[in-house]
């Protein structure tokens, strides 16, 4: 039978999982739409929940427990410990980038370039909805880790005044350093990195959004590798 209710505890668990606090407590997460659920059964992941309209709950039902405009037919529920660690040999490291929408994209990126992702503690969280939805399922491929986690020469991305991306030695593993638009990366996180390396602007820009550097370094280095 179909939830009418919105005080029901599996609408509740959706609604409480807005909140970072609790997706920190429970370990959960919550995607929309079924593409996001499709993607998430494909890496071989297990919802811990899905709530499809009609099925199971009433279509306004569903709909107060979304964060989109447009609410989804169907919400899935998903541990966060299931998504996956581990590391390649190019990682994207980032560090205090707190958009939700740039950790999503970059996590498109790495996904389309056979990278990782490690992120410092105060990053956006990449369970939320934002960052979620701006993943588009890459976040249920892409091995992820902590910002010092991964092994290999670390290469800061700095706007300017480093070595010309296309000049870097990228022999070996590689972890590609990135800081938050504004703030770039404080002098303890450069002093840790081997080298630093900048994207050539010929067009005379003096700076690029955190996401699309991140995939233009992606994108040279492999470019590289396959050549």
């Amino acid at each position: 039978m179909a939830i009418t209710s919105r005080d029901n505890e599996r609408l509740k668990l959706v609604r409480t999982l807005h909140d970072r606090r609790w997706r920190d407590k429970l370990g959960l997460f919550v995607v929309e739409g079924e593409d996001l659920l499709e993607a998430g059964l494909a890496a071989g992941l297990e919802p811990a929940d899905v709530l499809a309209e009609g099925e199971d709950v009433e279509p306004a039902l569903l709909a107060e427990v979304s964060e989109l405009g447009h609410p989804p037919r169907v919400v899935a529920v998903f541990r966060r410990d299931d998504l996956p660690r581990g590391r390649r040999p190019v990682t994207l490291a980032l560090w205090h980038v707190r958009d939700p929408g740039n950790v999503g994209t970059l996590l498109r990126a790495a996904d389309a370039f056979g990278a990782g992702i490690a992120l410092s503690e105060t990053c956006a969280d990449l369970t939320g909805p934002k960052a979620v939805r701006a993943s588009m399922g890459s976040l249920f491929r892409v091995p992820l880790s902590e910002f010092d986690e991964p092994p290999g020469k670390r290469v800061a991305l700095v706007p300017s005044g480093g070595i010309p991306l296309p000049e870097l030695d990228s022999g070996g593993d590689v972890v590609l350093v990135l800081g938050a638009e504004r703030e770039g990366l404080p002098p303890e996180v450069l002093d840790r990195c081997e080298e630093r390396a900048s994207i050539p602007q010929p067009g005379g820009g003096d700076s690029l959004n955190v996401a699309l550097a991140g995939a233009i370094a992606l994108y040279e280095l492999a470019r590289r590798t396959r050549g």
